[in-house]
């Protein structure tokens, strides 16, 4: 039989204590919260990632004026927590059968928007051009606050009061970077009738073209309802007054394009 030598002895023993110590400490509760987030215990980081995309999208956005056949519109939206809370238009034809269908659609369309909470919604009856226009402005700020992500549509300073139509509520059109504003030009006369036109004016663009004079009566009346409308939206897309006269409205074509540079002289070119 070998006998052991004494350092062994103490050796396997010093060993067994330091493997008993070990195996206590690996039994002990893991109380420190740094610790048990360490082991996968803690919950803390889920709830704070839900916070954080909770409180994402909120804030107003302006979508894009939208041009139509009878004048511009444009939607605002106002949304919390990733929900529309309310839609409304700052601008809308105006102006004769306009601002009764104006105020007949627009309301419906803004209540529509918050029910469905996106643009998919239908066109009101009898507005068909309006409700064009509305649901592309609507899709425009759509858009706008998925690209922001909804943290920085606060910055849209467009002053509140301004629903319905008319260009009086563009004076803040856009991110309040320009003011937008409105001229009227000096009046034509024509061998049918006077002929004056006004512009909205934001960001050294026209957004709005609309004629507050026009040659009536007999055919002038047939005439003015198929030019005005082309006229307008030229202005608007052409951004100046070098557009081109409607065919069998050349008087009223001339008229409108001397009170349109009018208009842009005073708006400054």
């Amino acid at each position: 039989m070998r006998k052991s030598h004494p350092i062994r002895r103490v050796v396997l023993a010093g060993a067994a204590t330091v493997s008993g110590i070990v195996l206590l400490l690996s039994l002990k509760p893991a109380s420190d919260p740094g610790s048990a987030q360490a082991a996968g215990v803690g919950a803390p980081p889920a709830a704070s990632a839900q916070g954080g995309a909770q409180a994402a999208g909120s804030g107003t956005v302006t979508g894009e004026a939208a041009q139509t056949q009878y004048g511009a519109v444009q939607v605002r939206l106002t949304v919390s927590n990733g929900k529309i809370t309310r839609a409304e238009a700052v601008q809308a034809p105006k102006g004769g059968q306009s601002d009764q269908i104006t105020a007949n659609a627009v309301p419906k369309l803004n209540q529509a928007v918050v029910a469905a909470q996106g643009a998919d919604i239908d066109a009101v009856s009898g507005a068909t051009y309006t409700s064009a226009g509305y649901k592309e402005s609507l899709q425009s700020a759509i858009d706008k606050a998925k690209a922001a992500g909804g943290s920085s549509q606060g910055s849209d300073s467009q002053g509140s009061g301004s629903q319905g139509s008319g260009t009086e509520g563009s004076g803040s059109q856009g991110s309040g970077a320009a003011q937008a504003k409105t001229v009227t030009g000096s009046v034509a006369q024509t061998q049918y009738g006077a002929v004056q036109v006004r512009i909205t004016v934001s960001g050294g663009k026209i957004t709005q073209a609309e004629t507050v004079q026009a040659p009536k009566g007999g055919q002038s009346d047939r005439i003015t309802a198929n030019a005005v409308p082309k006229l307008n939206q030229a202005a608007v897309t052409a951004g100046s007054a070098d557009i081109d006269a409607v065919s069998g409205a050349t008087y009223t074509s001339a008229g409108y394009k001397e009170s349109l540079q009018s208009a842009l002289d005073q708006a400054g070119g």
